[in-house]
């Protein structure tokens, strides 16, 4: 999967004459649907034991876009998630005792989710309930366990065949960190030069935080340091080369735990503090030392899976970072785009894009890259919430994601239509396992205030509703596990002709499906035309809600349904 490192310097040209061809496509719009109604990440074990029912298409398939071999993710808060111990705050063992919920490991069953991987929020110990301050980055937060513990959800997550990738944040220490406190107190401090102080370095205290736009300086015992998203986060100074040695064997040191990658918290931050460095150096320096991190993380896991948080929506700004560092990037644009598109009713061109996108990461990661592909995190209100709680477009956002190449990431919560809006907290609420709020292994940290007295948003309400969206999560989980070209292929845009309709094909060297979407609350037909290599697709494999009929060419589509053709 991760080949050596190539010379940054080619790639930055690949970077630049391909980001120059992607802007023009851009630019030039979408796939010409009009608007009449008819017109011309190494799978779950799911997905390794069910074979797809499509005939082999090798002989169908004649230009294939990029293949990204996937598994679906499943982001948790451990604070929210499932209480072991009744003292309210989520921890390690009730997430171990919630395997099976996400995946029992069994392909046979149809009561869990189907997901492949596990992205685990932050677990170290920190004085905030959020963790993304760390006061010791080879502990594990007391509140949730045990390193014991974290060995046992190893253990018995690889046994269901989930992946465990977690949440690394060493842009910036806590303020309550043994370094920082040193640092602070003895300018003779060996951790002195581990942070950024003004007056040590000769520089202005001022200047506006690239991470948050306010002032990145903050005073201290008559110095200032960098602290770019806040006082109480430091950032570390990876100019010194003991931070960045400290830092790689930090990541080691997880990976000889067990822990399958990291999900690596404002990756784009490490040396963009303000926002007069947002500029073409600063980033190669990103990238170079994104670079250094993934070379040491190989020594110890080949296969360590690694996606960074680039909160960016150019194409050519993320796939820097896909040169030799991240397998993959979080799209922020396309989890914008997909929202809005079930939220309007219409189709955006995501295919259009995509392909092309994908074009441009291939050439820099020379084919070695996975999407990492969601609707909302924990960072932002929640997909219920900006969808004004509509149940079809919940379930419609769910069909584009789980349909898409790359690895789809779920927050918890979202499989059941939890509503979240910020502060913060409001969108990490507790995990709602039943309608009782003080049920066994209920968390009660927050008072879920945003949930409070909704019908129906649990586990337990939903598990036996045939219309809910926890059981529409499960199918189309299925669904994607069942065909490798859902799972693995690339994409390629097919236009519908129909603005309330988004379809595109899914493509591997083997097999190849065409998905269709009716986003609207009205049934839609459309012509089915052949594609690109004169194939036409004739059968209808699946759908999901209301059945789709296909009469010679002609695809209609119930409201607010998906059709998987071959």
């Amino acid at each position: 999967m991760y080949k050596g490192v190539t010379s940054i310097t080619k790639k930055r040209t690949i970077c630049s004459l391909v980001g120059i061809s992607l802007t023009a496509l851009l630019l030039s719009g979408c796939s010409g649907n009009q608007s009449n109604k008819q017109s011309i990440a190494s799978p779950s074990p799911k997905a390794d034991s069910v074979k797809s029912t499509a005939a082999p298409q090798a002989a169908k398939v004649k230009t294939v876009a990029d293949e990204q071999p996937s598994t679906v993710y499943y982001e948790l808060f451990v604070r929210s998630f499932y209480d072991s111990d009744g003292d309210g705050i989520g921890d390690l063992k009730g997430i171990t005792q919630k395997l099976d919920y996400l995946n029992d490991g069994n392909p046979e069953t149809k009561d869990d989710l189907g997901i492949g991987g596990i992205w685990l929020m932050p677990i170290n110990p920190s004085p905030s309930y959020h963790g993304y301050d760390v006061t010791d980055y080879r502990a594990i937060n007391p509140d949730y366990g045990t390193l014991e513990d974290f060995q046992e959800l190893i253990t018995e997550a690889h046994k269901r065949g989930i992946k465990i990738v977690m949440d690394l944040v060493v842009n910036h220490t806590s303020k309550e960190h043994p370094w920082f406190v040193d640092s602070a107190k003895n300018t003779d401090s060996k951790y002195r030069d581990w942070y950024v102080w003004a007056e040590d370095q000769g520089r202005s205290a001022n200047g506006a935080s690239s991470a948050g736009g306010g002032n990145a300086w903050h005073s201290l015992l008559g110095s200032h340091y960098l602290g770019g998203f806040w006082e109480g986060m430091p950032d570390l100074n990876f100019d010194n080369a003991e931070v960045r040695t400290e830092m790689k064997d930090i990541g080691k040191f997880w990976l000889e735990q067990g822990v399958d990658g990291f999900r690596l918290d404002a990756a784009k931050h490490i040396y963009e503090d303000l926002l007069s460095d947002k500029n073409e150096a600063t980033t190669v320096k990103n990238v170079s030392w994104w670079q250094e991190f993934r070379k040491a993380m190989i020594e110890v896991n080949p296969e360590a899976y690694i996606v960074g948080e680039v909160w960016e929506n150019s194409a050519v700004a993320v796939g820097a970072y896909l040169d030799q560092a991240f397998d993959s990037s979080f799209n922020f644009g396309l989890a914008e785009t997909l929202v809005n598109s079930v939220k309007v009713e219409k189709d955006s061109g995501t295919a259009f894009t995509l392909e092309r996108t994908y074009k441009l990461y291939s050439n820099i990661s020379d084919n070695h890259f996975t999407d990492a592909i969601f609707l909302t995190n924990h960072d932002q209100n929640r997909v219920m919430s900006q969808l004004d709680n509509n149940s079809n477009h919940a379930k419609m956002a769910a069909a584009l994601l789980l349909t898409l190449p790359g690895n789809p990431f779920i927050y918890y919560g979202e499989e059941i239509g939890m509503l979240g809006v910020k502060p913060d907290e409001g969108i990490r609420e507790p995990m709602r396992w039943m309608a009782t709020v003080q049920g066994k292994g209920q968390t009660t940290w927050e008072a879920g205030s945003n949930n409070a007295g909704k019908i129906s948003v649990d586990v337990e309400s939903q598990l036996n509703d045939s219309t809910s969206l926890l059981v529409r999560y499960r199918e189309l989980i299925a669904l994607r596990n069942e065909f490798p070209a859902l799972r693995d292929g690339g994409i390629r845009d097919y236009a519908s002709g129909n603005t309330g309709v988004m379809a595109y094909e899914r493509l591997t060297t083997q097999d190849q499906v065409l998905v269709v979407h009716n986003l609207t609350g009205e049934e839609q037909t459309i012509e089915l035309h052949p594609n690109v290599d004169s194939f036409s697709y004739s059968k209808i494999l699946k759908t999901i809600s209301d059945k789709a009929t296909l009469k010679s060419d002609q695809l209609t589509l119930p409201p607010y349904s998906t059709a998987i053709v071959e």
